[in-house]
């Protein structure tokens, strides 16, 4: 899948059906429903995982928290913006 089809996904009703539970959470998180893209992410225990959990994290507005999860996934706290880190996400692992 390409990132503008995956980005099209969006106005859907669900995410796409091939897509990893990674993709689901920053699908979710972008269609506005933070707390599903987190349930969906947190019990998944991988570097991926920790840092979509630390990008969510600081997009909650949780700084402390964000930084904890970014250690755990080896990144340092990111300069670029939210949808500049949500976007390089989604590249990444598409």
């Amino acid at each position: 899948m390409e990132f503008e089809n995956f980005i099209s996904s969006l106005s859907a009703g669900k995410p796409p059906v091939m897509v990893s539970a990674y993709l689901q959470s920053l699908w979710y998180d972008a269609r506005g429903d933070w707390n599903k893209a987190h349930d969906m992410i947190q019990d998944i225990h991988n570097n991926t995982a920790s840092h979509i959990h630390a990008y969510l994290h600081r997009k909650e507005g949780d700084a402390a928290n964000a930084r904890y999860w970014y250690n755990r996934a080896g990144k340092s706290y990111p300069s670029v913006t939210l949808q500049e880190e949500w976007d390089e996400l989604v590249k990444t692992l598409l």
